[in-house]
């Protein structure tokens, strides 16, 4: 066994602070228990699942066309996920899918068109799912707090369009705001690299045995990538998203609140 190997005992041994929280949620009668226990299922099928079908596109002799068809469905996936968990948005899945993927052809193209990383299979998927897993969680918060801050601030963003303000001119107050608290956290996971909390590639590639200034420079370089498409693709979907939320002759929509709001 290599060094850092992780045996079935221990990631079974694993599972005791699970059983804590558990424990937690029964005691203090939180409700969480179903939620706790289908998520370590799900993360263990969906991640085994993922191992095996990762065993054969990072295989030097498997076509590249494999990886970048992988990317496609991880593109797909972040827009249906965006539109379930962001049903206020209007047209969700198709400007969560234009986000998604502008930003992935950007940022995967700047870091293998600058050879960053190696074009190969065992980059391409895992950097992509970290780029667009990171955009697709900002673009769910951003379009959730859109909404709660239109419906909140209707009559004011009405008073600015009664005015002769377009749409998108009277939602800007708004529209910043819900971009600040969608990319702050990513902002502040940058600021704390290193000092609060050493990220999961960085500590990967330490426990597999990598130098650890090499294991940095590959975190510093992820980090920046997902900072940045973070911010290109929530700006992308708050300003196509906001459009959807008026009329073509600059009427406000009824917009519905995020029931986490309620």
């Amino acid at each position: 066994m290599v060094e850092g190997d992780v045996t079935w005992i221990g990631l079974a041994l694993s599972l005791a602070l699970v059983a804590v929280a558990l424990a937690v949620s029964l005691r203090e009668r939180l409700r969480l228990e179903r939620d706790l226990l289908v998520s370590v299922a799900r993360s263990a099928g969906q991640l085994l699942l993922v191992a095996l079908a990762l065993q054969l596109v990072v295989e030097p002799d498997t076509p590249l066309v494999w990886s970048w068809l992988w990317v496609a469905g991880i593109v797909l996936f972040a827009a249906a996920t965006v539109r379930r968990r962001a049903p206020q948005l209007p047209g969700a899945f198709a400007i969560a899918l234009g986000a998604n993927a502008i930003t992935a052809a950007v940022s995967l193209g700047l870091t293998f068109g600058l050879g960053i990383f190696p074009v190969e299979g065992r980059t391409v998927v895992p950097v992509a799912g970290m780029v667009v897993g990171n955009s697709m969680k900002a673009c769910v918060v951003v379009v959730q707090a859109l909404a709660g801050l239109i419906a909140d601030r209707r009559a004011e963003i009405e008073a600015r369009l009664a005015l002769g303000l377009t749409g998108a001119e009277a939602a800007r107050p708004v529209v910043r705001r819900s971009l600040r608290l969608a990319i702050s956290p990513q902002i502040e996971n940058t600021k704390a690299l290193g000092i609060v909390f050493l990220p999961g590639a960085m500590t990967g590639l330490i426990l597999a045995g990598v130098d650890p200034l090499d294991a940095v420079l590959v975190q510093l370089a992820l980090m920046w990538i997902i900072l940045g498409a973070t911010v290109v693709t929530t700006a992308t979907t708050a300003l196509a998203g906001t459009r959807r939320m008026f009329t073509a002759d600059q009427r406000l929509v009824r917009v519905r609140r995020s029931r986490s709001d309620e």
